[in-house]
């Protein structure tokens, strides 16, 4: 669904009460109150949520089954929400179990034999509301005691303010403290934080202050969620009574609006600044209710102290989108290179560049010379005084087990597809590739699209940059110190000496290799801890369940697992990396380069499948790779299914489509580009960012990035038909012209203010790795942009490998090669 203008037909907001708007949401100024909204309970998104004075306090209001749960426990089945706007009342019906989730999907739970249905509902009382739980039938026995109310309050704003529960009071800590204890079920608890029937959190700032009175009988308790679960939240929780059903739960939640609620504008530049001959647009994200429009200034920053004025004018209003009202400055006519800043009203940008070199460097250095060093698997890390891992993982892989599907979406079927056994080891894995994200897993998808990444990368921009030693042999990387060779070059062998080797091993790519139990998987700080590195050296027991492995224990229960699977498409991707490593690789390593071309060859002659365009861009990687004409032929023979998804090929046939030796072929694609320009022009239009801005769950960084990568090839190819604008409106996304508060770069380390709390392999440290990039601020439905300053938010703040990094490199150098060009 597309988001823009959504706050168009809204209703404005009441000063006094909570009403249902037109959103079916509770609203009053200063406070918004959702229900199922969301659908993302395990990453702290769904259930009730609160939005106070412009910050997401709590979140996860519903019934659970822990007092405080963790990502792979049970979450209700989420039911249709009911707005009775005579009663103002939103409810909705949920129920246990959830039958996607059950022991199945991609995150497969484990659910209790519990069924229990009920009815959620947000009921509007003055400037408080009653969240009221009615349950269709009593608790069984045996989990009285054991089924709450939850409401989780996000950490990242309350540590060291204070709270009262009735008389008693305290602050909340950084850290998770005891006493503890182990219950009846043999889990470990703390003792909770308070108990009582009335909590106010944070009396002290008319901001934050928000109280939550117990209606019924059962007490209310403050529990610190981090006791089991390092990203846990601070969770309030009451149990519900034995026998009730009616009126099961009743709180009553008073979240403190504060008067006239207006919210600060903002102003969104990029983080890092614009070339003269770039288009310089910054966003001012204001209050819906703000009606007073100031001068925006442009200020040159003096080398010798204070700022001159360069601009003062009133904004261009531009509208309505999500909750807020925006406005512009189109400031492209300053062409003088120097330090600038954009001011509007009380709001001063942070420092940004104008300059022909601002793309040169310290933008996309950091994700060479940092972050892709530091996901190298089975390698040490060194950086100066720091090691950032060991050489993990050297004892991969075995064979994962047979109808088992994994609790991070990896399901082996019920063959191997290869001549090992469940169990056995698969030699050849422990060399190359990259941990994927923060839980060191390697997807065969984000090694293969990392390798073809960067070899388009060093392939269009030449990129000879060194500033890394990387050595193969000792398995040793020496961050900040050059070794003669390309850094990127070193990059691309090494994550083809895993898809390669695994090939050769197997005889097909493999799906993935991940740690098998739960407790490695969840593990923070150096995964040389997950294995004990020794050879494999005794033999598999039949162990399908994670939880039965004994990790901790020396032999081999501790290495990963390695799946495959029949999946053409991944295949074919694959296949086509492979293609364009090995331009890449021809002159660094040519057996490594002929092993990749022999490699995708192969996969291209015995892979079957029913959709042609899956084997588009193999045919296009391989034709470059080749010049056989067999591979433009095959173009030819499918000129229809490219012409009818233009959307999804012109982008990728236009990089060969002068060489293909037919009029007909290239006339028929250009005329379906022209049409898609159209599309691509009018979804610009419903922004004010220039660019369609459309989060699922996770942020839009990423696939804004990869919008602009294929802007970049659109623009190339068809140079009169796609201008570069697009290109570098993603570009400008991802440095921090993007909605909401926060308007830090998504590139950690990059521009004068970025992520610096991050979901990579050191958020435990509550740290970042440079040139590691975000998912970007994400949408809290239906219409609030949210990028919290907290590392254990993957779907706002986590790093991955594959399109998520290579996008972003070539962007920047993309941008300052089309920028700079004579």
């Amino acid at each position: 669904m597309f988001l823009a203008g959504l706050s168009l037909n809204a209703q404005t907001a009441s000063e006094d009460s909570l009403t249902v708007n037109d959103q079916e949401y509770l609203e009053m100024r200063g406070v918004n109150v959702m229900l199922a909204h969301d659908f993302y309970p395990e990453s702290h998104q769904g259930g009730v949520g609160i939005i106070q004075n412009g910050l997401r306090v709590a979140t996860n209001g519903d019934l659970r089954l822990e007092p405080t749960p963790g990502q792979w426990q049970p979450v209700p089945k989420v039911g249709e929400r009911q707005v009775d706007l005579e009663k103002q009342e939103i409810s909705v019906r949920m129920s246990y179990p959830d039958p996607s989730k059950n022991r199945t999907g991609f995150n497969p739970i484990e659910y209790p034999d519990l069924e229990m249905s009920y009815t959620l509902k947000v009921v509007p009382q003055g400037k408080s509301f009653k969240i009221v739980v009615d349950l269709d039938k009593p608790l069984p026995k045996e989990w009285v005691g054991k089924v709450g109310m939850n409401i989780e309050l996000f950490p990242g704003i309350l540590f060291g303010k204070s709270y009262y529960m009735n008389d008693s009071f305290g602050i909340f800590t950084l850290q998770a403290n005891g006493p503890g204890f182990y219950n009846e079920d043999g889990e470990f608890e703390l003792e909770p934080m308070a108990t009582g029937t009335e909590l106010v959190i944070v009396p002290e700032d008319e901001k934050q202050t928000l109280k939550i009175e117990n209606l019924r009988d059962n007490e209310l308790k403050l529990l610190d969620g981090r006791a089991i679960h390092s990203n846990g939240w601070f969770i309030v929780r009451s149990l519900v009574p034995a026998g009730a059903t009616e009126n099961a739960i009743e709180w009553l939640i008073t979240p403190n609006a504060v008067e006239d609620y207006t919210y600060d504008p903002v102003v969104q530049v990029s983080q890092v600044g614009y070339h003269p001959a770039q288009q310089k647009v910054a966003v001012i994200e204001t209050d819906r209710n703000d009606e007073n429009v100031q001068p925006v200034k442009l200020l040159r920053i003096n080398n010798e102290g204070g700022t001159t004025e360069v601009i003062s004018q009133s904004p261009s209003e531009w509208g309505d989108f999500l909750r807020y009202k925006y406005y512009q400055l189109d400031f492209s006519e300053i062409k003088e290179p120097g330090m600038y800043q954009v001011k509007y009203g009380d709001y001063t940008t942070e420092p940004f560049q104008i300059a022909e070199d601002v793309f040169q460097r310290d933008v996309w250095q950091p994700t060479l010379e940092y972050f892709l060093p530091v996901q190298m698997c089975h390698m040490l890390v060194n950086d100066r005084y720091k090691i950032w891992h060991g050489r993990c993982h050297l004892d991969d892989a075995r064979m994962a087990p047979t109808d088992h599907n994994h609790f991070d979406g990896y399901l082996q079927g019920n063959k191997t597809f290869t001549k090992y056994k469940p169990g056995e080891h698969v030699p050849g894995l422990n060399l190359g590739g990259w941990h994927d994200a923060g839980d060191f897993d390697m997807r065969v998808e984000s090694q293969a699209s990392t390798v073809q990444g960067l070899s388009h990368i060093y392939e269009l921009f030449d990129v000879e940059y060194d500033n890394t030693r990387i050595d193969q042999n000792s398995k040793t990387v020496d961050i900040l110190q050059p070794d003669g060779k390309a850094d990127i070059l070193q990059q691309i062998e090494h994550g083809a000496l895993s898809i390669v080797g695994g090939y050769k091993a197997l005889g097909r790519f493999y799906r993935g290799i991940i740690v098998p139990s739960l407790d490695q998987y969840i593990l923070l700080g150096d995964p040389v801890n997950h294995s004990d590195g020794a050879p494999f050296d005794q033999a598999f027991e039949d162990s399908n369940v994670a939880e039965n492995i004994s990790w901790r224990q020396p032999g081999d229960q501790d290495d990963r697992w390695v799946f495959t699977e029949n999946n053409p498409g991944r295949e074919l991707s694959t296949a086509a990396a492979l293609a364009a490593t090995s331009r890449a690789l021809k002159d660094f390593n040519p057996e490594l380069s002929r092993d990749c071309l022999q490699i995708a060859q192969e996969v291209w002659n015995i892979t079957e499948t029913d959709d042609p365009l899956q084997k588009l861009e193999a045919a296009v990687e391989m034709f470059q790779t080749t010049g056989q004409r067999k591979y433009a032929r095959f173009l030819i023979q499918h000129q229809q299914e490219i012409v009818n998804k233009i959307q999804q090929t012109g982008w990728i046939v236009g990089r060969v489509l002068e060489d293909i030796p037919n009029d007909r072929f290239q006339a028929e694609v250009k005329d379906a580009v022209k049409e898609y320009y159209s599309e691509v022009e009018a979804s610009g239009e419903k922004t004010p960012y220039g660019l369609p801005y459309e989060p699922d769950i996770w942020g839009a960084g990423w696939g804004i990035q990869n919008f602009g990568v294929k802007q970049y090839f659109l623009h190339t190819s068809y140079p009169e038909i796609f201008p570069k604008d697009y290109m570098l409106h993603a570009m400008n996304f991802v440095l921090g012209v993007h909605p909401g508060v926060n308007t830090s770069s998504f590139a950690s380390g990059v521009g004068s203010r970025s992520l610096t709390q991050a979901y990579g392999i050191n958020r435990g440290d509550f740290s970042f790795t440079p040139g590691g990039i975000g998912s970007g601020t994400a949408l809290i439905r239906p219409d609030f942009p949210e990028l919290l300053e907290w590392p254990f938010l993957w779907q706002q703040t986590e790093y991955v490998l594959g399109g998520g990094t290579t996008d972003y490199l070539f962007l920047v150098l993309a941008a300052d090669r089309l920028l700079n060009e004579k």
